[in-house]
């Protein structure tokens, strides 16, 4: 083979490997408690018929243990039975700035002994907020405790605010007010894919490559109605789901950010360490006024 396309094609192939494009899904606070949408039994059942229809291989839901009771059991129990993961998420969901070096892994240590009877679960622990400690020194100090109780730690690389969308239309559901649903699709899916292509460039231009993705989302009613949505527009704009366990063997696994930000995920924290300002490393929409307006303008809620 001539030698100057075999080395084209290897460049090609090199490019095809540095911008992925795959991503995994977990979702935070499971199990949450009924809402005016629908029962967290119904919520439980939708998320776990979506994802086997849409053959996502694996997900993680990272369970705020004081949720669990008799009933929430249950659900739990079905997740893992589909054979999806849980991991910690602390036991009441405090941020880690504010509680401590003493109190907060004594926190994840109450929701670890919830969590360590469960089926399927995974060390993996994520930071309420994205919170991981109120200054350098306690940030450092919080990981190795998290590493002394055996866990890894359950970073995301793209932030939103699902949990604001989603409480949007509960509170309209509260309010008996009609939601036009195929808007509210079309806004939950626009919304969150563009802070999927946001975080995606700057990884691009932080690390010279496009990661394997680790998408934070939540147990809500809005994932329930729209996360298959998300699903099929993701992989018709040449995305791939992954596992979460696939996605945290990426390298950025290791590297760890010199940074007191960590609130909009690795990626961003990775580019603040190398001096990107945090006004810079958060989407637009990570805002309840922006959101406010978008919702407005989408036309969500039918005037009737």
């Amino acid at each position: 083979m001539n030698y100057f396309l075999l080395t084209a094609l290897v460049l090609l192939f090199a490019s095809s490997l540095c911008h992925a494009r795959e991503i995994a899904l977990t979702f935070d606070d499971a199990p949450t408690p009924d809402s005016a949408l629908m029962t967290g039994a119904e919520r439980t059942r939708k998320l776990i018929d979506i994802l086997v229809k849409a053959k996502v291989p694996d997900t993680l839901f990272f369970v705020k243990a004081d949720y669990i009771n008799k009933d929430t059991q249950q659900r739990l129990e079905q997740y893992a039975a589909a054979g999806f993961h849980l991991a910690n998420h602390s036991y009441s969901h405090q941020s880690a700035s504010e509680l401590g070096l003493l109190d907060y892994p004594a926190d994840v240590y109450k929701a670890h002994l919830l969590l360590k009877s469960q089926k399927n679960v995974l060390p993996y622990h994520r930071f309420p907020y994205l919170h991981y400690g109120k200054d350098l020194a306690a940030i450092i100090a919080l990981q190795q405790s998290l590493t002394d109780l055996g866990y890894k730690d359950g970073y995301v690389t793209i932030d939103n605010f699902d949990w604001y969308i989603s409480s949007l239309l509960t509170k309209a559901a509260e309010y008996k007010k009609t939601i036009n649903y195929d808007n509210a699709r079309k806004f939950y899916v626009d919304t969150l894919y563009e802070s999927i292509e946001f975080y995606d460039a700057i990884a691009k231009k932080t690390l010279g490559r496009s990661p394997r993705h680790v998408m934070l989302l939540h147990e809500n009613d809005a994932a329930a109605l729209f996360v298959g949505d998300l699903i099929a527009h993701l992989r018709a704009k040449g995305w791939k789901i992954i596992t979460p366990q696939k996605a945290y063997e990426d390298p950025i696994a290791r590297n760890f950010p010199n940074t007191v930000f960590h609130k909009q995920g690795r990626v961003a924290a990775i580019a603040n360490s190398k001096g990107v300002p945090e006004s810079e490393l958060r989407h637009p929409s990570e805002n309840e006024q922006y959101l406010n307006q978008a919702f407005a303008k989408a036309g969500v809620l039918v005037d009737l």
